[in-house]
């Protein structure tokens, strides 16, 4: 018997497959289809391990499926499968097109359901120490794509650069450059930066700096995409609860001996 054409889109989180939600895990293993993104831990698809998996993964320059042909495969799999599961790392409402696709969807006459996920870019700060507010420090956050549609730099990030905010910029690594002229345009040289590539997972690979710096801190720490930049006073509490910990950590071991 033929199911109900339907699509769900679900957030697998930022990169630690147990950062998943329960609810995510739940639709997932009632999934027919389920097509993933570049960002999804492929052990995430062992929660539905009767479904067709397909790859649509993007990275720049080099697509499996551009978004039309993504689209269309939902439909038509919806319709000769029943139930399609998109599942696209972070939030897929977070710079993920999740809304694009539920609507494309909908005017196909599919049910669509959205499961959010734990978005990276406020989870891989905190997984480093690194709070995007904090009372005294912090009062709001941006986050901002570096890159627009047509590939141009974001002009939000001309408007971040002269708040007071912690500014989380995603897809950003080959606008670097552009993104430490525009602070420094604004005299914001000795502003704290941090850059977590494949952040929550094992090949984590993390730098840390200032305006002035950072593009040498990622020559050193060969920093590339996928990564987040976190600019404001906010990393530097990084530093502090590392210290914080080994101070606790020499304690106890004081105390043992």
């Amino acid at each position: 018997m033929l199911k109900t054409p339907r699509l769900s889109v679900v957030g697998a989180g930022p990169g630690d497959i147990e950062l998943i939600t329960l609810k995510a895990i739940k639709v997932l293993r009632d999934a027919d289809v389920v097509l993933y993104d570049a960002l999804v831990d492929t052990a995430l698809l062992n929660y539905a391990p009767d479904a067709e998996h397909i790859y649509v993964g993007k990275r720049k320059g080099c697509y499996t499926y551009q978004q039309e042909q993504i689209n269309e495969l939902i439909v038509s799999r919806a319709n000769t499968h029943g139930h399609v599961v998109r599942l696209k790392g972070g939030d897929p409402m977070v710079f993920g097109r999740g809304a694009e696709e539920m609507e494309y969807a909908s005017r196909f006459g599919l049910e669509t359901y959205m499961v959010p996920g734990i978005s990276s870019c406020m989870a891989v700060p905190a997984s480093q120490d690194i709070p995007v507010t904090k009372r005294g420090i912090a009062e709001s956050f941006w986050v901002i794509t570096a890159t627009t549609r047509n590939h141009q730099i974001s002009k939000d990030i001309f408007l971040a650069a002269k708040s007071n905010a912690t500014i989380v910029i995603l897809m950003g690594m080959s606008k670097l450059e552009h993104i430490v002229e525009i602070f420094k345009t604004e005299g914001k040289e000795d502003l704290p930066v941090g850059i977590i590539q494949n952040g929550t997972r094992e090949d984590e690979n993390i730098g840390i700096g200032k305006i002035s710096n950072i593009t040498e801190v990622v020559a050193e720490k060969n920093l590339k995409n996928p990564a987040i930049i976190i600019i404001g006073e906010v990393v530097e509490q990084r530093e502090k609860m590392i210290r914080l910990r080994e101070q606790m950590a020499y304690k106890e071991t004081a105390q043992w001996q």
